[in-house]
């Protein structure tokens, strides 16, 4: 225990040069997951922001904002997504549906987040690439008419009294476990 308080003690957070990080042009020219986040009537602006900050954390290919899923520019959008707005590229669909019907006809596997009869365990999912990944609305999910478009749902394995988690949280989930799993 001694020693565990010593390197704490030890530790100091690193300034914003010391992370490496790429700038926004190096970052669109770089190599990207293939994977593309298709948010399905996604209404709140903060999550969308922070949704962006998920997608350049993981460099992922592209994010579909579809139907009431607000597009930058939107300054509450940039309030949570802190500039990851301009290095992710985004695509807006007026329809989820037109969105599976791109991605399905360009060779996308695709998915969606739901708890569904049949769903499967984030930790159990074997994904093939490319693939994208379909999130939906705070209160209603993924709809029946984009969930009936889709190859599989992808569960997030839960244990407290609460249904679900907040869709920025569950984009940051699936992500981690998909391209570090």
């Amino acid at each position: 225990m001694m020693l565990f308080l010593q390197k704490a003690n030890m530790m100091r957070q690193l300034t914003n040069d010391e992370h490496g990080r790429l700038n926004v042009e190096e970052f669109k020219s770089a190599t990207k997951k293939p994977l593309i986040v298709v948010l399905d009537n996604v209404r709140s602006l903060n999550n969308i922001g922070s949704i962006f900050r998920s997608c350049d954390a993981f460099r992922i290919e592209k994010l579909f904002l579809c139907g009431i899923s607000t597009p930058p520019p939107h300054r509450d959008i940039h309030k949570s997504a802190l500039g990851a707005e301009l290095s992710v590229d985004w695509q807006y669909f007026e329809k989820t549906t037109d969105a599976i019907e791109f991605l399905r006809l360009s060779g996308y596997q695709v998915l969606a987040v739901e708890q569904t009869t049949g769903s499967i365990s984030l930790n159990e999912i074997k994904l093939s690439i490319p693939a994208a990944i379909i999130f939906g609305h705070e209160i209603h999910g993924v709809s029946p008419d984009v969930l009936s478009l889709c190859q599989a749902a992808i569960e997030i394995p839960q244990y407290g009294t609460k249904h679900s988690l907040n869709v920025a949280v569950s984009v940051g989930i699936v992500l981690w476990e998909l391209i570090t799993g």
